[in-house]
């Protein structure tokens, strides 16, 4: 027995590992992909139809958080929106709540992903307060940017100074474009499309679904079996320490950079789940870089609005790109504010440990009761 785990070692060198954690990452991702092409076959124009005829900023707010949980990206809702502002057939004030819901309703993804960890209560715990920290997040932020634009206008204000000189400087037109990861990631999605040419809608959705779900629960465990193994110990420490030593700005560019490069924050901030689950990220560590992801998401509505001639399509994208930085601004640099939405995730992994019912609850009510209802009572 003593030799054993020199043996196991020698098995599975720390390089193995690495080319495996790569592997399964590629197998999350099209998991998600997977997850998103199914939902979209239900109905491709379902973001539209939710932003259709709604007026009441919390209304919009609602639709903004729906529609981005039923697409699985908020770069979709973001992109539709600037769209249909683009386009003229959505106001520009109507639109400004929704792109701040888009921003809620983009963390569901990642809260999912947390529910992969559901039978093991250590990591469980670490992945359900990490995922949710991103949801306290964007929910105060907007609790208090929300009003203050309601009330000042101040962000559309800027926007549309910045927009306007934008426009004075000649920057418009360009094209959306995809990312090789995107790609690559959309690769085995396109396949099975050619499997089930001809299947209805329903079907093809269906079968999507169930292969998105199965190489999504899957991928995560057996990532959060490779982490412990390859991060532990010492490298662990490391890891911690040299984010702790570089401060929540370099965090931040990390995940700005990661969420630019495969066009997605859910993408990014589902990547650390497992991480955070495995015990080899804190979450005090991991909370700037998903700040960081909220910034980089905005650059495909910036570039959308790139491809539109009018100049509030290029206002709505940047409007929520200054929501974003103001939320970092106003919570991030005190630490009396700075960890609040960290112990209030904490607060409820620690109920949801008690009570799992209380985890499947919370996605259900805050993602999809509670902006359905709010969307039909105040439309």
């Amino acid at each position: 027995m003593a030799i054993s785990q020199p043996t196991i070692e020698r098995r599975f060198p720390t390089w193995a590992r690495l080319l495996l954690v790569i592997g399964l990452l590629y197998t999350f991702l099209a998991g998600v992909k997977f997850l998103e092409s199914g939902i979209k076959a239900f109905g491709s124009d379902v973001a539209a139809d939710l932003f259709d005829g709604i007026s009441n900023p919390l209304a919009g707010l609602f639709a903004g958080i729906l529609a981005t949980v039923l697409v699985q990206s908020s770069s979709v809702t973001t992109a539709t929106i600037v769209g249909l502002v683009g386009s003229g057939t959505l106001p520009f004030d109507t639109a400004v709540p929704m792109i701040m819901g888009a921003n809620i309703g983009t963390t569901v993804t990642n809260t999912l992903a947390s529910l992969g960890h559901i039978r093991r209560s250590e990591e469980f715990k670490r992945a359900f307060a990490g995922a949710t920290m991103h949801d306290f997040f964007n929910l105060l932020a907007v609790s208090v940017l929300l009003p203050l634009e309601l009330i000042t206008g101040f962000l559309s204000k800027i926007a549309e100074e910045i927009a306007d000189w934008l426009s004075d400087a000649g920057v418009q037109g360009g094209k959306l474009g995809d990312s090789p990861l995107k790609q690559a990631v959309s690769w085995p999605v396109d396949r099975v499309k050619d499997v089930l040419d001809g299947a209805s809608d329903n079907l093809l959705g269906v079968a999507l679904l169930v292969i998105g779900l199965a190489l999504i629960f899957l991928s995560l465990a057996f990532i959060t079996k490779n982490m412990k193994e390859m991060l532990a110990g010492r490298i662990e420490r490391s890891i911690n320490e040299v984010l702790s030593r570089g401060g929540g700005v370099a965090a931040m560019v990390v995940g700005l950079i990661m969420t630019v490069a495969v066009q997605s924050s859910s993408i990014t901030t589902s990547i650390l789940i497992p991480i955070i689950a495995a015990g080899v990220l804190t979450l005090r560590n991991a909370y700037p870089i998903t700040l960081g992801a909220n910034l980089g998401t905005t650059v495909t509505a910036l570039l959308a609005s790139l491809a539109t001639d009018r100049p509030e399509a290029l206002a709505i994208a940047l409007t929520h790109t200054l929501f974003n930085v103001f939320g970092i601004l106003i919570f991030y640099p005190l630490p009396q504010l700075r960890y609040l939405p960290i112990r209030a995730a904490e607060k409820l992994a620690d109920v949801a440990i008690s009570n799992r019912a209380i985890a499947l609850s919370y996605v259900v009510v805050t993602f999809v009761i509670i902006p359905l209802l709010g969307i039909v009572l105040l439309r």
